[in-house]
């Protein structure tokens, strides 16, 4: 019997071993050619599905594995769309993307409508579904923005949250006109249809991240963490369309929801982002081009008319809508043709309201022919549509986000001198391996991808077990990297004592910052804290971080950070509040700062500059910050700036300091930061302590690494 039973004479295929060789070489064909052409690859397999689909050489048949692989990438879509937005951005634009709605629903909603009942003479109530086909539209070139690194720029936070208010708004006017045509939109319906809809928003924003931190806290295997992640998607998009709303608006909730558990720079993040550019997202683009029929446009003038109509009302009223936004917001050209490139696709929202128009049958003809709610020229239109607005959508979204990312690129090098960052990973515990790791993830800049190092010490290189040890904890760490795409250095140092090696390679590999990690039970022992201050502390340029952790760091909600009065004054003040910065920036939790009045001004001005979760609180002396420590309860932490004897921010209770963790919070995450205290000697340009008020140097540094 042989392995395949392959019927070469035989169309479309069978085979499930060629179907999906065949599918695989388009996905791995298509981007190789179009690159060099400058041509998104996205299009090419939109091209690819119609040239092996059932409308053109019937290779391929558009059947349930097509289906099934295809809605897990459009669900993919929404859910990266979701899970990779800035929650502090998306806040702080909130009004900005209420507006952005208003126009993109409003403007392609009138001009359908104008059309359909001035031109096409449709009847009132197909118009209006007619219209609400052009409001929608689908991120389909969201994955090639967010490969050129703008996803965080302002017009795409704007047109992403803009995307699921539009969706939510056409599929409501696609629930209300099926109703009416069944005669049931009365008081009962709306007021079902709102109880569902808020069952649903509440269970996904609210129950799944309580869900979700408890799964994180429990489990640590990384293949279970990513089919969790895919359940969520699943049964978010499920609970959907129980409540009577299409599932792409499950899985944008479910992104949401998981946003703060699934830090960007994660491994994690890596492993879906992969697997669903890689292999999902190209399925649906197949799909979709397997829907592509173009000889039904030399059948009949009349499905050219239409399509003409409805090309018209969905790509020139986004055009039209991107430009208000543009305008509304004073945004550069760039940004407003990137909204209109992301906008300007349809294909998800649109397909799925035509197909339920298509097969609405609201009368008969004489002759017993169906009258449909959208016939069938609408349908062979809405193909033409896709087909033109994803051809749009992916030159223009390419062509705007290389021209801001190559604007970002040039103000970050017109900054002085950019600092060079390398981080030390200092490593001698296989338990704090995987939690040391992902600290420095979130500390380091978004360009810094090989500067980080891991070090064990050796005290005794006769010592077998030591050297077995130091092997095992430095390849768990460069494997944990790896897997968010990071290279980390291993570094094995033969010393007299830990102190002495770490002071050693601080100097050899110019280390700007040094990451000690605690055992969870243990906490600050009297012989770490000795070592501390005779030991690492002596290294006075680097930014010093003891971490310890109890808990996964993508688990934490909120961090009280805790900031001494005159640490401003500090020269490492500014480097150490950007790795506070990333952490909430990368990671979502909200920051609560307890500071004096000047620091909190410098931080609001911050924040004006790269938002993220923030409240502030003055405070006069230091026995509020200690009271702020004994609240603590669990899935918070703690972030406490420490000086050493001597410096201005000094005072004697930080000697208490560790005594204080050690009784209030040995049970939550927390991480003390000693700022260095002088510069480098050959760091050519001195960062200004004396005039903070222009924050020249925060600005900066926050701006390289969080451009827009």
């Amino acid at each position: 019997m042989p392995l395949l039973n392959i019927h070469i004479g035989s169309l479309p295929i069978e085979d499930p071993v060629l179907k999906f060789l065949l599918e695989l070489i388009i996905i791995l064909g298509a981007p190789l050619l179009l690159n060099k052409i400058k041509v998104p690859h996205l299009l090419g397999l939109l091209i690819a599905g119609a040239l092996v689909g059932p409308n053109g050489l019937n290779l391929l048949s558009r059947d349930s594995s097509v289906v099934v692989t295809g809605t897990t990438g459009l669900l993919y879509i929404m859910f990266l769309a979701g899970l990779e937005i800035d929650m502090g951005d998306f806040k702080k634009n909130m009004g900005k993307s209420i507006t952005f709605t208003v126009f993109t629903f409003a403007v392609p909603f009138i001009l359908g409508m104008a059309g359909g009942y001035y031109v096409l003479d449709f009847p009132l109530l197909t118009c209006v579904l007619f219209a609400s086909l052009f409001s929608s539209h689908t991120l389909i070139s969201y994955p090639l923005v967010s490969k050129m690194g703008v996803a965080k720029n302002l017009s795409v936070n704007i047109t992403v949250g803009g995307t699921m208010l539009t969706d939510v708004l056409s599929l409501l006017v696609l629930a209300v006109v099926v109703g009416m045509t069944q005669g049931e939109v009365n008081s009962a319906f709306w007021l079902r249809l709102g109880l569902s809809v808020l069952a649903f928003s509440l269970t996904v924003l609210f129950v799944f991240p309580i869900i979700g931190r408890w799964f994180f806290k429990k489990v640590d295997d990384k293949i279970s963490q990513y089919i969790f992640v895919l359940v969520m998607i699943y049964l978010a998009a499920v609970l959907a369309e129980l409540a009577g709303i299409e599932a792409i608006i499950g899985a944008f909730f479910a992104g949401l929801a998981l946003n703060r558990l699934i830090p960007h720079t994660s491994a994690l993040m890596n492993r879906v982002e992969f697997v669903g550019n890689a292999i999902f997202i190209p399925f649906f683009l197949i799909s979709v081009g397997m829907l592509i029929d173009f000889s039904v446009f030399f059948k009949s003038l009349e499905t050219l008319g239409v399509a003409a109509v409805m090309l018209i009302a969905s790509i020139g009223g986004k055009y039209l809508a991107a430009v208000l936004t543009q305008k509304t917001f004073r945004l550069t050209k760039d940004e407003g043709m990137i909204i209109f490139g992301l906008s300007s696709a349809s294909a998800a929202a649109t397909l799925a309201a035509v197909m339920v128009g298509y097969n609405i049958i609201v009368s008969e003809t004489e002759s017993g022919e169906p009258v449909r709610l959208l016939s069938e020229h609408v349908l062979n239109g809405s193909i033409l549509l896709i087909l033109i607005s994803c051809t749009v959508s992916s030159f223009v979204s390419m062509s705007s986000a290389a021209k801001i990312a190559e604007a970002d690129n040039e103000a970050t090098a017109s900054g002085a001198n950019p600092e060079t960052e390398n981080i030390l990973i200092a490593l001698n515990y296989e338990e704090t391996v995987e939690k040391s790791v992902n600290l420095g993830l979130l500390i380091k800049a978004t360009h810094n991808r090989n500067r980080l190092f891991a070090l064990n010490v050796i005290n005794d290189e006769k010592n077998e077990s030591s050297v077995r040890n130091a092997e095992k904890t430095l390849h768990a760490a460069v494997t944990m990297a790896a897997a968010a795409d990071i290279r980390i250095q291993p570094l094995t140092r033969y010393d007299s004592d830990a102190a002495t090696g770490i002071s050693n390679v601080i100097k050899e590999q110019r280390i700007t910052d040094l990451i000690l990690a605690l055992q969870p039970d243990k906490g600050l022992t009297p012989s770490f804290v000795y070592n501390l201050t005779n030991g690492y502390l002596q290294n006075e340029n680097v930014n010093t971080l003891i971490y310890h952790a109890v808990q996964p760091i993508s688990t934490i909600k909120k961090y009280f950070v805790l900031i001494p009065p005159r640490a401003d004054k500090e020269p490492g003040f500014f480097h150490a509040l950007l790795r506070v910065w990333n952490i909430g920036k990368s990671s979502g939790s909200e920051m609560a700062f307890y500071t004096s009045a000047p620091i909190i001004s410098i931080i609001e001005r911050v924040a004006k500059k790269s938002a993220i979760e923030l409240s502030s609180h003055a405070i006069d002396y230091w026995g509020e910050a200690e009271e702020a420590i004994a609240g603590i309860s669990a899935d918070e932490g703690l972030i406490l700036f420490m000086a050493k004897r001597g410096m201005v921010s000094f005072f004697p209770r930080m000697g208490q300091v560790p005594d204080i963790l050690n009784q209030h919070a040995l049970t939550n995450n927390f991480l003390l930061i000693y700022p260095f205290s002088q510069q480098n000697a050959d760091e050519t340009e001195k960062r200004s302590v004396s005039n903070h008020d222009d924050f020249v140097e925060i600005g900066r540094m926050i701006g390289k690494i969080f451009p827009g």
